[in-house]
């Protein structure tokens, strides 16, 4: 017997991750597979992607066949994308861990500028809690001092 549209389970949950401002231009976008493959289609998904939520405190969408988690903050939109059958509460369980570790690494200042003068630091973080697609971490404190540590080892001149 087949099953026509089972569910196979997968540790690739996380679709991608989006950082964007107030005006719908990016700053951090990470995409895990393959559905949006060009520069081009990243930036039109991200348009829609704006256009539907700029508006709202945040929330969960399904847009483009992707269950959408996103939260607003002052001057920037986060968003964890995953796919349509993916949980809710997990996608959110990682938005929570971005905006709680940078919060925390960037003392509770999370605005544009701020994040954009520290986007190494907000690289690392968003590499510690996913690797292509998997949720390695979802603790915002491991997450933090794991970002100080590596940042630690990098040596500076």
């Amino acid at each position: 017997m087949v099953l026509e549209n089972s569910f196979v389970p997968s540790l690739y949950v996380i679709k991608g991750i989006v950082i964007l401002d107030n005006d719908g231009n990016r700053i951090l976008a990470k995409y895990y597979n393959q559905s949006f493959s060009t520069v081009k289609e990243q930036k039109d998904f991200e348009k829609s992607l704006f256009n539907k939520t700029h508006k709202g405190a945040g929330d969960v969408i399904l847009l483009d066949n992707l269950t959408i988690v996103y939260r607003n903050n002052v001057d920037l939109l986060f968003y964890v994308l995953g796919s349509t059958n993916e949980n809710e509460l997990m996608l959110n369980s990682v938005l929570t861990c971005l905006f709680e570790s940078l919060s925390t690494m960037l003392r509770k200042t999370v605005e544009k500028k701020v994040l954009c003068e520290n986007l190494d630091l907000i690289m690392l973080a968003v590499d510690e809690i996913c690797d292509e697609g998997i949720i390695l971490e979802s603790d915002p404190m491991l997450i933090t001092q794991r970002v100080q540590l590596r940042l630690d080892d990098i040596p500076l001149g």
